[in-house]
């Protein structure tokens, strides 16, 4: 479970939905991505950095867990979660067992980590393992428009096979100059982002959106607050 606002038992269009799995692919040992496709006249939608509860009927009860949507909003009638299977979690369990065509239900999107328009100063997104699924999507959004603003991304994994979308943000790097992608492979996260953002200039007008697992997330969000960053330039989801 993470740090957001916790599921609930309607959805923002009056209640939960179903939607068919049509795709379900293993992009990186014991991490999966799950496609639903959504109706046409489906009014589904959300921003970018939200997340969905899905509905899991597991031994005979209803188990909710919250999914980050990995995709974009502009990607019409497809809707993307990534997650790792995570050893004697039901809900990740349930899941994994699912083929294709199989039925999810869920209720959203929830959520306050989001990002509706891109600001205007450098943005530095920070993910460490499957936390890169919301902020796929912010990057979408802040790489759309022509602006002057460097965009980086620093992405923390324990090898290269658990960089996940690591192509499609190469690609980005090639297209968008303003642009860097910045793998972190069994790194320090915490000691580089203090010597890249702290103390290796004076500069604290970025903006900064943070997503992983555990301690990590506040450590940075402290780090970066302290340091003179504003509050709320410094927007962060923990799970």
């Amino acid at each position: 479970m993470s740090e957001r606002d916790l599921p609930r038992t309607a959805s923002a269009g009056g209640g939960p939905v179903t939607y068919d799995a049509t795709r379900i692919e293993e992009i990186a040992p014991e991490t999966r991505s799950f496609c639903l496709r959504l109706p046409p006249a489906s009014a589904f939608t959300f921003t970018p950095g939200q997340f969905i509860s899905c509905l899991l009927p597991i031994g005979g009860h209803t188990v909710i867990r919250p999914y980050s949507i990995a995709s974009s909003p502009e990607e019409a009638g497809t809707l993307d979660i990534c997650l790792n299977l995570v050893p004697n979690g039901p809900g990740s369990h349930y899941l994994f067992g699912l083929d294709v065509g199989a039925p999810l239900r869920f209720t959203g999107p929830w959520g306050t980590f989001r990002l509706a328009q891109p600001p205007d100063a450098e943005c530095v997104f920070i993910a460490a393992g499957t936390g890169i699924a919301p902020i796929r999507p912010m990057l979408r959004r802040v790489l759309a428009p022509d602006a002057p603003y460097a965009v980086r991304l620093h992405y923390a994994a324990t090898d290269a096979l658990h960089l996940l979308y690591a192509g499609e943000f190469e690609a980005a790097a090639r297209a968008h100059p303003r642009f860097t992608f910045a793998p972190l492979l069994g790194a320090a996260l915490a000691e580089h982002i203090e010597y890249r953002y702290v103390r290796a200039d004076n500069d604290r007008s970025r903006h900064f959106y943070l997503c992983g697992v555990g301690d990590i997330v506040p450590q940075l969000r402290d780090l970066l607050r302290r340091a003179g960053y504003e509050r709320r330039a410094v927007q962060y989801e923990k799970w």
